[in-house]
């Protein structure tokens, strides 16, 4: 076997060495504090994972907390002067300058404590003001130390007043002693009072705001609707202003001090009300008329609305029923609405009223019949489709039928002898009337001559009663020709015929008068 003796030897392996940084520190909040130790200080850097050890110059802390790997809190010892603070760890110890500075130790001291005075069950929170009162690690009322407090500044803090009696003196601690005291009342606030709420009602949605009105209300720290809490404004010690919160059914409305919780006033959370219907569902564009409207929930009605409209008067007959009196309005159709604390009801089926143009009336045709009634008067005008009466002065036609909107016949009922108004009435209001004439029958009672040629075409004068408004003379069966001279004469123009009686008779609007005799002659004979 041959050795190249040339050939590279066999190398051994490199070890290498990994070196972690020490940890580093570069700030110290506070930078300061009370010789006395005891003020907490926040330590941020880097590396401080696994640290050991935290130094205020040469003396290590009692204990501190390792919130981060650059952040650690501690609590400063006692010294003097100005020291560096370190932070140790397995790696190392910090080399940064970082420094804290010891002050000299000094009393706090007390100026003021605003409010002065609070209730008797605490809770009140104080303001607290002097000098030196950071690092404070006690607040006392009398004897009894405050719920809680917080140092604002080393002139102020804030603290919440624990429960008491009477007068008692307030002191802050610190680690340079106790301060001097102040005066802090303890008063006893009588319990609050309700005596009414307004509105007394509300939807159900809540949003309603409600006027509370008692005694006592000044100091007021809630306002509830049965146990419902809500927001509220004091307005003195005798009136709040609370927006109920949404609810159903009636509750209990509260309120409370530091006194005490009030008595309960009854607040009722109504339902939406429901019209379903309304009647009649028409009228006159004048309005006047009483609507009855039926639904739900319409007890506590506030408002009755036509269209836009309020009626002129309502009144609530039940829960289900209230009667409304139609303001005027303009021809169509409207929504009934009903309002009450529950809210406003809904436009839809059994809601539409409708205004109706009230008829007119041109003619009456024809415009006389006999007092016996029983003529076919055709009327003429506008807006007669929706007629539900016909009257003949004070007597209603005795039928009538719409042809149209502009026409209707009606059957004249009997009369007196002389003129009347004929009117129409819908649901829009009476028509202006127009005249008709009742005529009593004529009568006759003499006829000069009283006879005459068979050729006829003499002239007869006709005496009687009625006879003004003649529209026929009968010679038998067969007209005349006539002229109307007054109510009483007539002449007439006898018809050819045969010899012999034949009854005359007059005919007007009136009837048919009784016959009279008229005789025909013939020519005399040789």
């Amino acid at each position: 076997m041959s050795v190249d003796r040339f050939a590279n030897p066999p190398t051994a392996p490199t070890t290498r060495t990994l070196t972690l940084a020490a940890p580093t520190v570069s700030s110290v909040s506070p930078a300061s504090g009370p010789a006395t130790g005891g003020t907490p200080v926040a330590v941020t850097g880097t590396g401080f994972t696994g640290a050991t050890a935290v130094r205020f110059g040469t003396t290590m802390t009692t204990s501190f907390i390792l919130d981060s790997d650059t952040h650690i809190t501690t609590t400063a010892p006692a010294g003097t002067g100005t020291v560096q603070v370190t932070v140790t760890t397995p790696r190392g110890t910090s080399a940064q300058f970082v420094t804290y500075s010891y002050g000299p130790v000094t009393t706090p001291t007390l100026t003021s404590v605003i409010p002065a005075s609070g209730p008797v069950t605490g809770g009140t929170t104080v303001t607290l003001t002097g000098t030196g009162l950071t690092g404070a690690t006690a607040v006392r009322f009398g004897a009894t130390a405050a719920t809680s407090f917080t140092v604002v500044s080393n002139t102020e803090v804030t603290a919440v007043a624990p429960a008491g009696s009477g007068t008692v003196q307030v002191t802050v601690v610190t680690p340079g002693g106790t301060s001097n005291a102040v005066a802090y009342t303890y008063s006893v606030t009588p319990a609050p009072t309700l005596s009414s709420v307004n509105p007394v009602s509300g939807p159900t949605t809540g949003g309603t705001n409600v006027t509370l009105t008692g005694s006592g209300l000044t100091t007021a720290t809630a306002v509830r609707f049965g146990t419902t809490a809500t927001s509220f404004t004091v307005l003195s010690d005798t009136h709040i202003s609370a927006v109920a919160p949404a609810g159903t059914g009636t509750v209990q409305v509260t309120v409370t001090t530091p006194g005490g919780t009030t008595n309960g006033i009854p607040y009722s959370y109504a339902t939406t009300p429901v019209v379903s219907g309304v009647s009649p569902s028409q009228g006159s564009r004048s309005g006047g008329n009483t609507v009855t409207l039926t639904g739900t929930g319409l007890a506590g009605a506030t408002a009755v609305t036509f269209g836009a409209t309020p009626a002129t008067s309502f009144t609530v007959v039940s829960p289900t029923q209230l009667t409304a009196v139609a303001p005027p309005g303009a021809a169509g159709l409207v929504d009934v609405t009903v309002t009450t604390p529950g809210g406003t009801s809904a436009h839809g089926t059994g809601t539409a009223y409708f205004y109706v143009d009230t008829p007119a009336l041109t003619s009456a045709e024809p415009s006389s019949g006999p007092i016996a009634g029983g003529t076919a008067v055709t009327l003429t005008g506008a807006h007669l489709i929706e007629a539900t009466a016909v009257h003949f002065g004070t007597t209603a036609a005795s039928s009538f039928t719409s042809v149209s909107d502009t026409q209707l016949t009606a059957v004249a009922p009997p009369g007196n002898a002389g003129s009347v108004q004929v009117t129409v009435t819908t649901a829009g209001g009476t028509s202006n009337g127009v005249s008709y004439t009742y005529s009593a029958a004529p009568v006759l009672t003499a006829l000069s001559p009283a006879q005459g040629p068979l050729s006829g075409g003499n002239t007869v004068t006709l005496t009687g009663t009625g006879l003004a408004r003649t529209t026929a003379v009968m010679f038998g069966t067969v007209p005349a020709a006539f002229t109307v001279i007054s109510d009483s004469h007539l002449t007439a123009t006898p018809p050819p015929g045969p010899a012999g009686p034949v009854d005359v008779t007059v005919t007007t609007p009136g009837g048919t008068s009784p016959a009279v005799t008229y005789t025909r002659t013939p020519p005399p004979t040789i």
